[in-house]
């Protein structure tokens, strides 16, 4: 038997389905697939990280008396060239987004696939209601899988020492080779993923009180593992169960949000351009207004900030993304995709369902989402989770000697700062109105 290892979302040793159900002769394979990395920018900080991630995933491998081969290219023309090698099957974790499905069957046509579940911690076409149909609201969905978010303890995959390497000529590209020049990372990524775990376990005491507070450090930091690989969301649950802090189980409840929303995307791959609820709304086209999003220029300093520094480093506190997608869906007006596809472009823990079943939550088209009505006022927001405007003046060097009180008042800053491009008032009485007069809403 000869098996190729198709490392994809798994970057890791530890716990890693693969390298247990693989046995005999085998090649450990990764592939910067070229349809993916000629769309996106020169500088894109994602394929730094993941350049990294696989260069320390190929020592891990040599560690084991393994390898890895690292191929610049179509995934289909390796295969065609491996498969002219009497390769039996090829092992590699399962992954639901429409590319990589339709990527599979592809393969599977050359070298049959064997998929294991790796990236998620249930497999989304399981844990249907009792009528044989998905969920469609989160808290059902969490209560059915209390046998498994309760338990102390996963099982983790172990790795088969019965593993022998197949031997391949192959030269590795450099980052240049693949088209990007090296971008700089957010310190906390220059870490090891096992150190980023051990920091989140001593904070997550505080996680409930301080995940909110865009200043502090408080929040798990653990999406681009989780995204990647370079962490398995057994391991994570598994590390943070085992602490049994207070708070831990708020922290478990977010890691069941991100299989949700696998699970609605894989039941209904529609919505990930289409509306989930099917209603039509009148969206706005003002480009301007977008682009003035995009950049941080609306003259609302808490949009502003927090648009300036994802730009700039490609990471945003979960609540700013909330306060953002409010702002754009719902005081803009503009539809909920242009901000999903901006944030693919940008975004460094950026996975398909959860980026696109958060944009729907906020802009109430998507499941389990977000009541028309509820809108996010963005002065009230920051004045809660930023009282005294740190995270604003870090950001927007022009306000670092306003009185922080002004900066969380509509209208307070007049000649100070750019004018707002929206009227908070005007704005939510638009929206609640378009959702109202929308096509097939239910309202």
């Amino acid at each position: 038997m000869k098996q190729i290892l198709w490392f994809r979302r798994d970057l890791r040793i530890r716990d890693n389905k693969i390298l247990e159900k693989a046995s005999n002769e085998v090649m450990p394979i990764f592939i910067f697939d070229k349809n993916i990395l000629e769309k996106l920018d020169i500088e894109d900080k994602r394929v730094t990280f993941i350049y990294d991630a696989v260069l320390a995933l190929r020592k891990s491998l040599q560690s084991l008396g393994l390898d890895l081969y690292i191929f610049y290219d179509i995934p289909k023309n390796v295969f065609i060239e491996l498969e002219k090698l009497g390769f039996d099957e090829v092992l590699c974790s399962s992954d639901f987004d429409s590319y990589a499905i339709k990527r599979d069957k592809q393969i599977n046509e050359i070298i049959p696939l064997k998929r294991y579940l790796d990236s998620f911690l249930i497999n989304p076409r399981k844990n249907l209601k009792k009528d044989g149909i998905p969920y469609k609201v989160f808290t059902p969905f969490y209560k059915s899988l209390s046998w498994l978010s309760s338990s102390d303890k996963i099982g983790e995959a172990q790795i088969n020492q019965n593993q022998k390497l197949y031997k391949y000529e192959n030269k590795t590209p450099s980052l240049e080779e693949l088209g990007f020049k090296r971008a700089d990372l957010p310190e906390f990524l220059k870490k090891t993923p096992e150190d980023r775990l051990n920091d989140f376990r001593e904070k997550v005491e505080e996680y409930g009180k301080n995940r909110d507070i865009f200043y502090k450090d408080g929040t798990s930091n653990l999406g681009v593992d989780l995204r990647f690989g370079t962490l398995s969301p057994r391991m994570i649950f598994n590390e943070i169960k085992e602490l049994n802090k207070k708070n831990s189980e708020i922290f478990i409840r977010q890691l069941f949000w991100r299989e949700f929303y696998n699970y609605i995307l894989f039941h209904f791959p529609k919505s990930e351009n289409e509306n989930w609820k099917n209603i039509e709304i009148s969206w706005s086209e003002d480009e301007e207004d977008f682009q003035k999003w995009c950049e941080g220029k609306t003259g609302v300093p808490i949009i502003d900030a927090a648009m300036r520094h994802f730009n700039k480093t490609g990471m945003m506190h979960n609540r700013l993304r909330m306060i953002v997608s409010s702002f754009l869906c719902k005081n803009l007006l503009i539809d909920w995709k242009k901000g999903e596809q901006y944030f693919a472009k940008r975004l460094l823990d950026y996975d398909a369902s959860s980026n696109i079943g958060s944009w729907q939550w906020a802009a109430s088209t998507g499941a389990d989402s977000v009541p028309y009505f509820r809108i996010f006022n963005p002065y009230l927001q920051s004045a809660k989770f930023d009282k005294e405007a740190i995270f604003i003046k870090s950001v927007i060097p022009e306000l670092k000697d306003v009185d922080a009180k002004l900066i969380h008042v509509e209208g307070a800053l007049k000649d100070k700062y750019i004018s707002s491009i929206v009227n908070m008032k005007y704005s939510r009485d638009r929206a609640i109105r378009a959702f109202k007069e929308a096509k097939n809403a239910k309202v």
